[in-house]
């Protein structure tokens, strides 16, 4: 195998693989995200100082930071090696889904202080973009698949 085929088959193949990863990430970032809310609504007062102890907010305030990151990186990465690969983008479900999640992870860290003074209209705006956002994440790991695929069979 030649160096530039072995190049191609690597960049092919970051954004597959990183965006598996982030999913993965997706779900242990609203897991965390439901674990503040649930420290933050629950009435048992011992309960509660359980998990403020857990630092759950942290962690989930810093895995977004890390998200935000990686999504906007690997939906520039992705655009960018198809381009490169074909000389032209192929806009369709795949593409208009993760430019849509991309938007939408940024107007998720955009509400963030709103959150802080507690408005609680931005965390329900929040965490139900954050359900679409992962709704959107299924569709884009079934039609990535498919992208593999194709490009695997034409070698």
């Amino acid at each position: 195998m030649t160096l530039s085929k072995l190049l191609y088959w690597i960049y092919t193949f970051i954004h597959p693989v990183l965006m598996w990863t982030l999913f993965g990430i997706c779900i242990y970032a609203m897991t965390l995200g439901l674990k503040v809310r649930t420290t933050r609504t629950t009435p048992d007062k011992d309960l509660r100082k359980s998990l403020i102890k857990q630092r759950f907010n942290v962690k989930h305030h810093q895995i977004g930071a890390i998200l935000l990151s990686i999504m906007v990186l690997g939906s520039i990465g992705g655009m960018g090696v198809t381009y490169v690969n074909n000389g032209k983008l192929f806009v369709g479900a795949h593409l208009l889904a993760g430019l849509g999640m991309t938007g939408l992870v940024a107007i998720l860290a955009s509400l963030t202080p709103l959150m802080q003074r507690g408005n609680q209209t931005a965390r329900d705006v929040h965490l139900w973009l954050s359900v679409l956002i992962l709704g959107l994440f299924g569709w884009e790991a079934v039609t990535g698949m498919q992208i593999v695929q194709r490009i695997i069979e034409q070698g």
